[in-house]
């Protein structure tokens, strides 16, 4: 257990609002300073106020700008508990920690592969076969930085593409601006008191046949599993990338990482 003497050293995570409340409030609760990094203004709201926590808001462009805030804020850990599919930040991470010589713990949320007939594993967005796309509907819950591109790929191949895109002003901005048809867009924010309740009703006014979402085991995929599940849609799930696997200290559940840094 953390001990008086050890109780001012400084953590720094870089998250969501999934992980990072949780993983936060258990390093509060042993006495640690945390500084957290979101993307969002909105996902500042997923975490308390204390006066140990210090939030910061806005993307980190490169290594060198992770090695200055290490060094300017005295961090002694750094954890990385990004989005599974968040490649460029978690190796810069990994480059920035290995120059200065910082431990860099990485968590990683369980992959649960789920052996049901309507559920297939591809390795990217492209990858959904092309026999029979033709006039198929097809929902795009993948996030925005892809977006255009992978709309583009199946509209060529002849299906009617859909999207459901956060309420950010870059996913937005992105949907907006891409090659679907304004009345295929969707701003949605998964909730989990709603359930998934109005993720099936966009199903079924749209007509889908197919939704392709990324296996994060993120709120938003186990919604669109439940809706799938009892359809007769299909759900296509792009397997994650392994670039994280680099870092040799990894974790899966939280207990063990935060043992991990008070031992």
């Amino acid at each position: 257990m953390q001990n008086s003497e050890n109780c001012h050293q400084n953590v720094w995570i870089l998250s969501g609002t999934s992980d990072g409340p949780v993983i936060v409030n258990k390093l509060l609760k042993l006495n640690y300073v945390v500084f957290v990094s979101v993307v969002t203004y909105k996902a500042t709201k997923s975490y308390v106020e204390n006066s140990r926590l210090h939030i910061i808001t806005g993307k980190l462009n490169d290594t060198s700008e992770i090695i200055n805030f290490i060094e300017k804020n005295k961090i002694d850990y750094v954890i990385d508990a990004t989005h599974p599919f968040a490649l460029i930040i978690s190796k810069n991470l990994y480059e920035a920690c290995k120059v200065i010589k910082k431990s860099l713990f990485t968590f990683e949320r369980k992959t649960k592969k789920k052996p049901f007939k309507n559920f297939y594993y591809i390795n990217g967005l492209k990858d959904i076969s092309k026999e029979g796309l033709e006039n198929k509907n097809i929902l795009l819950a993948i996030g925005s930085r892809f977006l255009n591109e992978t709309a583009s790929y199946y509209l060529n191949c002849g299906a009617n593409v859909f999207t459901r895109v956060i309420p950010t002003c870059e996913s937005i901005s992105e949907a907006f601006g891409s090659c679907i048809k304004n009345s295929n867009i969707a701003i949605l924010e998964p909730n989990k008191k709603k359930g998934n309740f109005i993720e099936k009703k966009l199903c079924d006014y749209w007509n889908i046949d197919y939704i392709l979402c990324r296996n994060s085991e993120s709120y938003a995929q186990m919604n669109w599993e439940e809706v799938v599940y009892e359809s007769n849609m299909k759900l296509f799930l792009v397997k994650r990338p392994k670039l994280k696997n680099q870092n040799p200290l990894i974790f899966f559940d939280y207990d063990s990482l935060i043992n991990q840094i008070i031992s």
